[in-house]
């Protein structure tokens, strides 16, 4: 695809990960598909385990709200994003952001890149 298509793509996620870490639940807005299926893999505090951890559409616009309201997320935090593909109506994505990795699928809606599913860990380091 052309590389205004893999911009567009990547835009979409730095959409999602700065709607979280500015506390823009307009980019969250702009940038997810309601029928998002977000799921993922945590270690809790005190634990050794992984803990999966399942989000929804509403879930994460209510999350972006609050996040990082206190301002606990850095200015320079990460946000790496890998365009793994870009097809004419889906695309593939990483983004690795200060919760952890996440790996996305994006979809064309009317015109619009949507992340439509995303599966994410916490990072290993932090797991120790």
């Amino acid at each position: 695809q052309s590389g205004g298509e893999q911009e567009a793509v990547k835009q979409a996620v730095l959409d999602y990960v700065e709607g979280v870490y500015e506390v823009s639940p307009t980019r969250i807005e702009r940038s997810i598909h309601p029928d998002l299926a977000k799921r993922g893999f945590f270690i809790k505090k005190g634990e050794t385990v992984y803990s999966p951890h399942t989000m929804t559409f509403p879930q994460l616009v209510e999350l972006s709200k609050n996040y990082n309201k206190d301002g606990h997320v850095p200015k320079d935090a990460p946000k790496d994003v890998v365009v793994y593909d870009v097809s004419d109506q889906t695309a593939s994505a990483k983004l690795t952001a200060v919760w952890g990795i996440d790996y996305l699928h994006l979809a064309r809606y009317d015109g619009k890149w949507k992340i439509i599913n995303v599966l994410w860990q916490t990072p290993p380091k932090l797991t120790k």
